[in-house]
C-alpha cells in the first residue's frame, strides 16, 4: 500500500551488508549503488526466515519512503560467496549433484550457540539430533537459528553422526513433500 508521498515498490538486486537478529533489522546494498536499504525482521519472516548471513545475494521489493528506501518483499536469497570459507569436512565432500539428490526434509531446531558454532535440529518423526555447523549455515545464506524455530534440512551421514549439509526456510520442506 502506498501512500500519497510514496512511490510504487520496485525490483532490486544487492547482499545484505549487515543483519542483527537481535536488533530486528539490518541494511542491503543495492547492486547499482546507492544509499542503503533497511531490512526489518518482519519481511524476513515474512519470507520463512528469521536470519540471513552477511554478504547474502538478495533480490527483494524496495519502496522509497520518508525515511528512506525500506525492503517490503523478499522474492530471493543466495548464499554468500564462499571466499576462503572453510566448509565443514562432511559437507566438503558432496558435489552439487549429490546434495541436491538429498531429500528436503523439516526439522525444528533443538538449540544453536551462534558462538560456538554449532547447534543441534530434530528431523521430525526421528529421535536422532542433527548436527547442524555455522558454515553450513553460512553456506545456505543464514546467520543464526533460534531454538524451536522450523526449518528445512538435507542430512547425510558424518563421521560422528548426522549431519545438516543445507538448511533453509520450512515452507521449502512442506512444499517439496506436497508434489511427491
Amino acid at each position: 500500500m502506498t501512500r500519497e508521498n510514496d512511490t510504487p515498490p520496485r525490483r532490486v538486486e544487492g547482499h545484505v551488508k549487515w543483519f542483527d537478529p537481535t536488533k530486528g533489522f539490518g541494511f542491503v546494498v543495492a547492486g547499482t549503488g546507492g544509499p542503503d536499504i533497511l531490512l526489518h525482521a518482519n519481511v524476513l519472516r515474512n519470507f520463512g526466515q528469521s536470519s540471513v548471513s552477511d554478504g547474502a545475494g538478495v533480490e527483494l521489493l524496495v519502496q522509497e519512503t520518508a525515511r528512506g528506501l525500506q525492503a517490503t518483499e523478499i522474492l530471493r536469497i543466495d548464499p554468500p560467496a564462499l571466499g576462503d570459507t572453510q566448509l565443514f569436512e562432511d559437507a566438503l565432500r558432496l558435489e552439487p549433484e549429490e546434495l541436491a539428490a538429498l531429500p528436503l526434509e523439516p526439522a525444528r531446531v533443538k538449540w544453536f550457540d551462534k558462538s560456538k558454532g554449532f547447534g543441534f535440529a530434530n528431523v521430525f518423526g526421528r529421535n536422532q539430533d542433527v548436527f547442524v555447523h555455522i558454515e553450513v549455515l553460512r553456506r545456505s545464506g543464514l546467520a543464526d537459528l533460534q531454538p524451536g524455530e522450523a526449518i528445512a534440512i538435507r542430512v547425510t551421514e558424518g563421521q560422528r553422526g548426522q549431519l545438516a549439509v543445507m538448511v533453509g526456510p520450512w515452507e521449502s520442506a512442506v512444499s517439496s513433500t506436497s508434489r511427491d
